[in-house]
């Protein structure tokens, strides 16, 4: 009986437990949707294979195993960058108290879901048509992150979502067409905004400037990014620094509606 002496469980166990699988559900949470998952989901896997080592008395193979863990939490910093930048500036945000941005992130349920107050019609049809004319533009979505530190670059503005108004910003005699809007909710919050472009040499070199800006800001906040190109007319839906494909209009509406909605 003394070698399952380990399956002895006490309330303290219990709760480090549930402490423990609430850590990781927010952990997951954290990155569900990103390229990062499947990292995350080996590490946890690993950690596992360890523990069972561990408990079975495999003294080498845990040993071996252990060493790699030491130093994981370092690793873990550089290959969650991203996400942890992310997570610390939604907890610094200023309207943090105000919106429950973390209780929002965190949420169990999806009762926040289906309040997309943004006009996802006059949105697209505006990249419809400014596609089809190769109107250059990027289109900043703010969602918990807040972008608020960028206006500054541009001209703050409070002007409602409409597809006319997005194709008479971004005309290429427009005064307002150089530089990124951000929008917020179903309101162009700034235009002419100055987004920080991503120094990666991941970045195909057919993209210019436009796209690096957009998946520089994609990369520091939890921002959507739609980008027109100037010189094809192409649509690029950009996610947590990457490019996130879609098929016709209509799947780029469901990724709009699903990415808006969480």
């Amino acid at each position: 009986m003394d070698q399952l002496s380990f399956l002895e469980i006490s309330i303290i166990d219990i709760a480090d437990i549930i402490l423990v699988a609430l850590l990781l559900f927010y952990a997951y949470r954290l990155v569900k949707g990103t390229v990062a998952i499947n990292i995350f989901i080996g590490i946890v896997i690993f950690y596992l294979i360890w523990k069972i080592t561990d408990i079975l008395n495999l003294d080498v193979l845990s040993n071996i195993l252990g060493k790699f863990i030491s130093v994981g939490f370092f690793a873990l910093i550089v290959v969650f960058q991203q996400e942890i930048r992310k997570f610390l500036l939604l907890i610094g945000s200023t309207n943090f108290a105000s919106r429950r941005n973390v209780v929002r992130y965190f949420n169990f349920s999806n009762q926040d879901k289906g309040t997309l107050k943004l006009d996802l019609t006059s949105l697209l049809n505006a990249c419809e048509k400014m596609a089809s004319e190769k109107t250059g533009a990027i289109i900043v979505l703010e969602k918990e992150n807040n972008l608020d530190f960028l206006t500054s670059t541009g001209d703050e503005a409070n002007i409602e979502v409409s597809s006319q108004i997005l194709e008479a910003i971004f005309f290429k005699n427009s005064p307002l067409h150089d530089g990124a809007i951000i929008i917020k909710q179903n309101f162009i919050k700034a235009t002419r905004v100055v987004l920080p472009v991503s120094d990666s040499t991941a970045i195909p070199t057919r993209f210019g400037l436009r796209h690096r800006a957009a998946i520089g800001i994609s990369e520091k906040t939890d921002s959507i990014v739609l980008v027109i190109s100037e010189q094809t007319g192409k649509m690029s839906y950009i996610k947590d620094g990457q490019f996130c494909k879609f098929k016709n209009i209509e799947d780029l509406r469901r990724l709009l509606t699903e990415d808006l909605s969480i």
